[in-house]
């Protein structure tokens, strides 16, 4: 069961469907690794809450797209909740040419492949998220984000 709560409403006015696109993708992402009936919750939020998200779980004090908290193992199959701030959202979205629709859609799934156990810690992993990412998008109709080398993860940098 996918939850959806849109607390920021510049969400709702800058994409109407904005609820559609992401239980679309959430589905979409969960149906693509075998995860169907597995919960989910999506909040499509603000930057100043995500900044506080970002600070009191991973110790940074910034805004960021999208963050991710799995649950524990759990009779329920609730596999945990995705955070999405509009600001960040709209802001790369513009920056990098594409629609915002595309690009909340694209950090949904990014966001339940974590949920899921993916990671991309390493460039074996973040090669490996990133193809399913590009798979699912696909079966939704948005072209490789990836192509123009907008969107990569952040991957481990080399020490100097």
């Amino acid at each position: 069961m996918t939850d959806i709560e849109v607390e920021d409403p510049a969400w709702t006015e800058a994409l109407a469907n904005a609820e559609a696109l992401v239980l679309e993708a959430a589905e979409a992402t969960l149906a693509s690794e075998g995860a169907v009936g597995e919960g989910v919750t999506l909040l499509l939020t603000d930057d100043v809450s995500i900044k506080d998200l970002n600070r009191r779980f991973r110790q940074q004090d910034q805004p960021t797209n999208v963050l991710s908290f799995p649950a524990p193992q759990n009779p329920e199959r609730f596999l945990g909740d995705i955070a999405l701030a509009y600001g960040v959202c709209a802001r790369e979205a513009r920056e990098q040419g594409k629609p915002l629709a595309h690009h909340l859609q694209h950090l949904v799934a990014h966001g339940v492949l974590h949920l899921l156990g993916y990671d991309h810690m390493s460039d074996a992993q973040a090669d490996e998220m990133e193809d399913l990412e590009r798979a699912v998008l696909a079966g939704l109709g948005i072209p490789d984000p990836y192509l123009t080398g907008e969107g990569d993860h952040d991957r481990p940098r080399p020490s100097a």
